[in-house]
Order: C-alpha cells, then structure tokens, then sequence
C-alpha cells in the first residue's frame, strides 16, 4: 500500500464515504496528532495547481511540522535526535509564516490572523530561550477552529 492509499483509507475510517481532507486536518491537529494533519493536508498541496492556495496548504503543512518536532522534544528531550528539534521548529514557523504572509486575515473558514500570531508565538519563544525550552505541552497544546 502506497502513501495515498494509506492516507486514503486513514480519511475513510475517520469521516467515512467522502473524506475532506481539509476538515480532517483541523481534526487531526486539535488531537495533538500532527504528523498526520501534515500527511492529510499533503494530498489537496499535492494536488493544488493554484498559487496562493498551495501556499496556505504548505504554511499549514509546515506549521503542523514544526508542532512534530515540539511534540517529539516534549517526549523525548535527552534523546540524541528529538532532542535537537527546537532549531528545526523554529525554521518551520519561519517558512510557514512567510507562506502566510500574504495570505488575507480570513481564508478558507480559517482566521490566518489569529494563526500567524500563533506560529509567531510559538517561534518567539523558541527563539528567546535560545531553544533551550520548548514552549509547547499536551496540556497547553493550541487549538485550531475553522468554520465553512
């Protein structure tokens, strides 16, 4: 079974007959289950042939990715790979954020607003303890709302 094929019937057993990838990525993140969200979200970037569109999906495809490499630090901070992943969180919000940059403020259900500030957030910090601390917790973990 290839990726798609994987993801493919992932979508099916969480929405069953017509999977919206974009509404599963949502999902997805708001469960902490962000390697996924980006896997999900990868299908519709994949396959996107408009512009602006494939860089609101990749900035979420990268956000979720640096929220990947938090959640692994938080896991396994002494651990010789997950250990070093703060820098590369960091780069990830960088990259998302400039594929946001132009994006409106309200988009696709989504406020982008309230997202850059986020991703802002999250990087700040990252930056500010000199990625010595990771700001990110399941207890604390941000939640993404969309509306269609």
């Amino acid at each position: 079974m290839n990726k798609r094929e994987r993801i493919s019937e992932f979508l099916a057993a969480l929405d069953g007959d017509a999977p919206d990838h974009y509404a599963a990525f949502f999902r997805l993140w708001n469960e902490q289950r962000y390697y996924e969200a980006h896997d999900v979200l990868e299908q519709l970037w994949l396959a996107e042939e408009e512009g602006d569109l494939a860089k609101f999906y990749q900035a979420l495809i990268q956000g979720a990715g640096a929220f990947v490499h938090l959640q692994k630090n938080f896991q396994h901070p002494t651990h010789v790979k997950h250990g070093r992943r703060l820098r590369p969180a960091s780069r990830l919000f960088a990259l998302a954020l400039k594929n946001l940059s132009h994006a409106p403020d309200q988009f696709r259900g989504l406020d982008v607003a309230d997202l850059r500030r986020l991703l802002e957030q999250y990087q700040e910090r990252l930056i500010r303890d000199n990625f010595e601390r990771n700001p990110w917790s399941p207890a604390t973990a941000p939640q993404i709302s969309v509306g269609h």
